[in-house]
């Protein structure tokens, strides 16, 4: 099956690529193996996406996008691809057991927090277990809430988090941060700020949102329980690079190198939103890379391939 873009993954930025290829009379397919619009589906409240007065669920969200791209005739295939490759200009994707071939490629596979693989974590996801101070701060106003980690990231984060909360609870497994000195030094400063030294998260409570916070110190081993009202956990972010052809340019965390058009460095092949080296990973500049990469790409078919017709979605 050939088509002019396939697109990677349908979160944010893979759908708004979609929308932008397929309203661009690109025929255009997005594979994604799991759940369509990716990690944002299980965010209960999105209220910084702009256009919407009142707070939208990630799901609807990204059910709308989905339905924007199937109306300009995008096609989704709900298949785990497996390998993907090159055969000159075109680029070659196995999924299912089949091979699609297509002019440009997308790459929007995302990236995802690094768990603390603690029970109650994942089933508390969006009920108070939360990866992004910057998408879900504002709904702790005068709550307590506990950041996890002691990075940059996170102490960044837990700073943020005292524009809303009334207390941020910093838990870390040492007795020191590894944070800039800086960024430390305004931490210590914030009188919304407490710390919890040496001490880990074993279990997270709570039936329908959380409650609390079953803690161990790891020197003495004691076990306490710290009631809460939301949790922000930052012991870092993996970008879902496995599948990715071999020649394309990471940096050092694995996250894909892109120009400010979304190009990598294998002409024809982009990539958007999480996936990508970026400052900010929020869905309104995923959706954004996503419009960038879809316009890219279609400009370089048409530069580089010399019969290029249109070839309709609508066929």
């Amino acid at each position: 099956m050939r088509y002019d873009v396939i697109i990677i993954g349908a979160g944010p930025a893979g759908l708004s690529a979609a929308i932008y290829s397929a309203r661009g009379a690109l025929k255009t397919a997005v594979f994604e193996k799991a759940m369509v619009g990716g990690q944002i589906t299980v965010t209960e409240e999105v209220e910084n996406y702009p256009g919407f007065e009142q707070a939208i669920s990630g799901f609807e969200l990204t059910a709308t996008m989905r339905a924007q791209a199937e109306r300009f005739g995008a096609e989704f295939i709900e298949e785990e691809i497996t390998a993907m490759g090159m055969e000159g200009l075109c680029k070659v994707i196995e999924a299912g057991g089949k091979f699609y071939r297509a002019k440009s490629v997308i790459i929007c596979t995302g990236a995802h927090p690094r768990l603390l693989n603690v029970p109650g974590e994942e089933r508390l996801i969006g009920r108070g277990v939360s990866y992004c101070a910057t998408c879900d701060g504002a709904l702790y106003r005068d709550k307590t809430v506990a950041v996890v980690g002691g990075g940059d990231s996170a102490i960044e984060e837990g700073i943020f988090l005292t524009r809303f909360a009334k207390k941020v609870i910093v838990i870390h497994r040492r007795d020191e941060l590894r944070a800039q000195k800086i960024i430390q030094e305004r931490a210590f400063r914030n009188p919304k700020m407490e710390f919890i030294w040496d001490t880990v998260v074993q279990k997270i409570h709570g039936e329908t949102r959380i409650e609390k916070l079953e803690l161990v110190n790891r020197k003495t081993h004691e076990i306490s329980m710290l009631p809460v009202d939301g949790t922000f956990i930052y012991v870092g972010i993996l970008p879902s690079n496995e599948l990715l052809e071999s020649r394309i340019d990471l940096d050092t965390g694995g996250f894909v190198i892109t120009n400010e058009y979304m190009q990598t460095n294998v002409p024809g092949i982009y990539a958007a939103g999480d996936i990508r080296h970026t400052v900010l990973r929020q869905v309104v500049t995923a959706t954004a890379d996503g419009a960038v990469a879809a316009w890219s790409a279609e400009k370089w078919i048409i530069e580089n391939y010399d019969s290029f017709e249109v070839e309709s979605a609508k066929q």
